[in-house]
């Protein structure tokens, strides 16, 4: 029989629609972002010059910008200085997830695969295909910052020997799925998981991440972690499904070919552990 998740408490979805109806004053969201990109304190003159706008307009945002917790003032002499309250970087996603229901537990995805394809565990004489099926991952220039291919040594260094899976159909690889320790964190690992390129779009990856978190809920991993490229966006899509919700974005984290780039951080807890 179905369980019903549980809806929002009225004093949270009070609290929760204190803070959007704040934001829906689209001044105060520039202001907020200037603050918190600041990265310090701020002086209400210096937010008034980059922002354009009056004093006394910049004074009034700032203030109901302060009454539901988005922001910190702080007299210093006859300056008024700014900063983001912290807790804002988590709690104002945590509330966004929370109205979305990306934070109740959840099926995972399909059990099925598509037609034909089968999910087993990664064999030796996968490896070539595993690589092959990495390249073109990267490729694409939205799976991670590396430049090469690991070689298999590598990988199997580095790649629990209990989370490797592959997806095949007819004798082909198709694509895979591994995870590996996050070092000081006892059944903490952080997943990775690529479709080759003529096979996207068919399933083959919701049968691979649902083979991959399944058997980490079986194993005793209780939470699995991972970064992609705001631009993966279907790569996105396929991990909120399989029950990730995103902790946050990593501004300007690393560069690709020059260009710096974000990724945003998912994370996936065991249904019984919420």
């Amino acid at each position: 029989m179905p369980v019903e998740t549980p809806l929002l408490a009225p004093r949270d979805a009070e609290t929760y629609a204190d803070w959007f109806a704040c934001l829906a004053e689209p001044m105060r969201v520039r202001l907020l972002h200037a603050i918190a990109v600041a990265g310090r304190e701020v002086t209400v003159g210096a937010l008034t010059e980059r922002l354009g706008i009056s004093q006394s307009t910049c004074s009034h945002h700032l203030r109901k910008l302060a009454d539901v917790g988005f922001v910190h003032l702080r007299k210093e002499g006859t300056a008024t200085l700014v900063s983001v309250n912290q807790a804002c970087c988590t709690g104002l996603p945590h509330a966004a997830d929370a109205v979305m229901g990306m934070l109740a537990p959840r099926p995972c995805c399909p059990t099925e695969p598509p037609p034909g394809v089968t999910v087993r565990a990664l064999d030796p004489d996968d490896w070539p295909d595993v690589r092959r099926i990495y390249a073109e991952g990267l490729a694409t220039g939205h799976a991670g910052f590396e430049t090469e291919v690991p070689d298999r040594r590598t990988l199997d260094r580095t790649w629990l020997p209990e989370h490797r899976w592959v997806a095949e159909e007819g004798g082909r690889v198709l694509g895979w799925a591994a995870a590996r320790p996050v070092p000081g964190y006892a059944g903490v690992a952080e997943t990775a998981l690529c479709v080759g390129a003529d096979h996207r779009g068919r399933g083959v990856g919701t049968a691979l991440i649902h083979r991959q978190v399944t058997a980490a809920d079986a194993a005793g991993l209780w939470t699995l972690q991972t970064s992609l490229f705001p631009e993966n966006r279907p790569a996105i899509a396929l991990h909120r499904s399989a029950g990730f919700r995103t902790l946050g974005v990593r501004e300007r984290i690393g560069q690709l070919d020059g260009v710096w780039h974000d990724t945003v951080f998912l994370e996936r807890r065991r249904t019984d552990d919420h």
